[in-house]
């Protein structure tokens, strides 16, 4: 009973087997293992170690050009997003096989046209370049600023044609605003500086752009811009979800496939660095939701005269004994009241005063007022019983509505890659590292191109 008993506490086996035949199968099974292990980890090592050492990317090489070229393009009122309204083939090569900023391109405050287009190619916040707004009105002289102003005295800062010009480089300007604005070296010479006429098509634009290509080599410009209008004016007609803007995308999206196709035609297109963005985005707008300054008469009376621009970037001057600060603070009181339709969705600052982030306030050009209307609210000085919903943009930059894209393709950029957003003044610097050259002061990063851009051979 003892031996049967020490038997049982015996712990048994994994491979139990009775009889003489089988006394050896244990060895043998885990030979058989452990020898597939050994050649498992002799094949892994021998594939490893056969696989190219990973490197990493760098910039393309030229096939054709002398020297890179880049072809700034932009979408007025290209909505981040909008790219994805239809089928844009074309708009999806540049994105699928360079850069893009993953949630948007952001741009500066106000998120106007003039303003934004016009940081873009110089790297500063708009009270540094000087145009702060569409239409503004000089504090000393008097005289009224448009979008028609091409005298040198608005425009500040050194836009990057001027730069090319410093550098004895070849620019050609499409319709972009300050292009024809005469400025140090750059004297927009009529072969590669286009004045805006809106009435001439997409597509002759394009065919227009494309014709520098055929000049000799080294004669071909190394910075061009190429303006479209569209889908802004249908985004201001109609709102950003009419079929209206989706048709106005996927024209833009054909044109861009045009300008493809005529650069693969020629030889160009893989040398060519192509940037594609919008100025900004769009913002549906009813009258339902409307300010009125009348509505703050019990508080303080706000003078028509004032008013400098309503919506959505309200702006107001007080003349004669009104101190900005009363009229700032009794504004405030009123639209916090309750007693004002909508007053919650507006709030007035003294420039001085607004979040820093707007960079809003180094300028005698903007007055000492200013206004930021919730989004899709709209500020006007009295009611008119008008009803109509369009577009609308101008708003506060961190409406995620306001954001616009950022496309970048070509030999510097790298296939497939996504960056997060960052604001448009970074541009300026990014140009000029693509063209190997030095830009002015300006407020962009210098680290920010080496974080995009693929590091040289």
């Amino acid at each position: 009973m003892e031996s049967k008993k020490q038997d049982e506490d015996v712990e048994e086996p994994l491979l139990t087997n009775t009889g003489s035949s089988s006394s050896h199968k244990p060895s043998l099974i885990q030979s058989l293992i452990s020898a597939m292990s050994l050649i498992t980890a002799i094949t892994f090592a021998v594939l490893f170690f056969s696989l190219p050492s990973p490197t990493k990317s760098t910039t393309r090489p030229l096939r054709k050009l002398p020297h890179p070229v880049v072809i700034l393009i932009s979408s007025d009122g290209f909505r981040f997003g909008y790219q994805f309204k239809t089928l844009t083939p074309n708009i999806h090569r540049l994105i699928n096989n360079g850069t893009e900023a993953q949630t948007g391109l952001i741009p500066v405050f106000p998120t106007l046209t003039f303003p934004n287009h016009y940081s873009i190619v110089t790297g500063l916040y708009p009270p540094h370049h000087g145009i702060i707004n569409n239409f503004f009105t000089d504090p000393i002289t008097g005289d009224k600023f448009t979008m028609a102003s091409h005298e040198s005295k608005w425009w500040l800062g050194q836009p990057l044609w001027e730069t090319l010009a410093n550098h004895g480089l070849t620019a050609a300007t499409y319709f972009w605003p300050g292009s024809e604005v005469k400025k140090g070296l750059w004297t927009c010479p009529e072969q590669f500086c286009k004045h805006y006429n809106g009435s001439v098509d997409f597509e002759d634009r394009v065919d227009s752009v494309l014709e520098y290509f055929d000049l000799p080599l080294h004669d071909i410009p190394v910075f061009m811009t190429l303006y479209f209008e569209d889908p802004d004016h249908q985004g201001h007609r109609v709102g950003p979800d009419d079929d209206e803007v989706t048709d106005a995308v996927s024209r833009i999206d054909s044109v861009i496939g045009r300008l493809i196709n005529g650069l693969e035609q020629k030889g160009f297109f893989e040398d060519v660095t192509i940037i594609m963005v919008g100025d900004h985005g769009m913002v549906g707008t009813c009258d339902q939701k409307l300010v009125f300054l009348d509505d703050l008469a019990p508080w303080v009376k706000i003078q028509q005269s004032w008013v400098h621009s309503y919506t959505p970037l309200l702006a107001i001057w007080p003349t004669g004994n009104y101190s900005s600060r009363d009229v700032a603070v009794k504004m405030n009181q009123g639209l916090s009241s309750g007693q004002v339709e909508n007053g919650n969705k507006l709030k007035v600052f003294l420039k001085e005063d607004l979040p820093w982030r707007l960079h809003y306030a180094d300028s005698d050009r903007i007055p000492p007022i200013i206004g930021l209307v919730h989004e899709g609210y709209k500020v006007e000085m009295s009611r008119t019983g008008k009803k109509e919903c369009g577009g609308a943009h101008g708003y506060d930059n961190a409406y995620f509505s306001m954001r616009t894209i950022f496309i970048g393709h070509g030999p510097q950029f790298a296939r497939g890659k996504k960056i997060p957003s960052f604001e448009n003044v970074e541009i300026y610097n990014l140009i000029t590292s693509i063209l190997n050259i030095k830009g002015a002061p300006n407020n962009g990063s210098d680290a920010f191109p080496k974080s995009v851009l693929l590091p040289n051979a």
